[in-house]
């Protein structure tokens, strides 16, 4: 059974005006993300794999070019309908994990369901992460890799239909990365969340559903990987 299209990007283009010289970050970039899968983007820094993924995100515009989210045209959203969709549609996980210092755990991932419509249950999803002895805890009392579990409950408790995350390893030292990794994925399977992850890690790439290779602002290659492997598998 064919797996639906859950966003589809279509010849996408973006430019930045820095002074008078105009940066083409995309160029001409097409993709289709399967329901369910999960993505890496792979490239180089100044592939243009972030401008794609702000764009999937709604946080930015490109210059040209569509994307879908099943059949309706995000890039055609006003102003009001693209704050909706960042609200709902989309879980955003970032390489610094942004939580607010005086809020703890439990708060931080609270404040994100505060203005969502059907929000996930955030003590059952402590419980899962087993971070439930942690969630009264601040930021500044926890470890880099419990921040960014927090980070990541954050995304996942808004119940996103994509979760888009950049470089949500970079932070971090190989064990603790791979533990984020190894919880993306669960994410992945037992939520059933579409997840994209960008980075320049190849290593990442061989736990992927699918890999997107990215350099000069396109996408220059992408394949399906018919045999993911376990995220404590891979080393770099």
């Amino acid at each position: 059974m064919a797996k639906r299209t859950l966003m589809r990007v279509e010849n996408v283009s973006k430019n930045y005006q820095m002074g008078e010289v105009i940066v083409r970050a995309l160029k001409n970039v097409s993709l289709e993300i399967p329901k369910g899968e999960f993505i890496v983007v792979l490239g180089p820094s100044g592939s243009g794999k972030s401008t794609l993924l702000n764009i999937l995100g709604g946080m930015d515009r490109p210059t040209s070019g569509r994307v879908f989210l099943r059949d309706e045209e995000i890039t055609s959203y006003n102003e009001k309908q693209l704050t909706d969709y960042r609200r709902n549609k989309v879980g955003f996980v970032f390489q610094f994990y942004n939580l607010i210092a005086n809020l703890t755990a439990r708060e931080n991932v609270e404040l994100a369901t505060e203005i969502c419509k059907d929000t996930l249950d955030i003590d059952k999803l402590f419980d899962d992460v087993e971070l439930s002895d942690r969630k009264n805890h601040f930021p500044s009392q926890l470890s880099g890799g419990e921040q960014q579990r927090v980070a990541i409950l954050r995304a996942v408790a808004k119940n996103p239909l994509i979760l888009l995350c950049d470089e949500p390893t970079g932070a971090l030292d190989y064990k603790t990365g791979i533990s984020i990794l190894e919880l993306l994925r669960r994410i992945n399977r037992e939520y059933k969340k579409t997840v994209v992850v960008i980075t320049h890690n190849a290593a990442i790439a061989d736990m992927a559903d699918r890999v997107v290779k990215m350099r000069s602002g396109m996408i220059y290659e992408t394949r399906v990987n018919p045999n993911p492997v376990d995220p404590r598998r891979i080393e770099w």
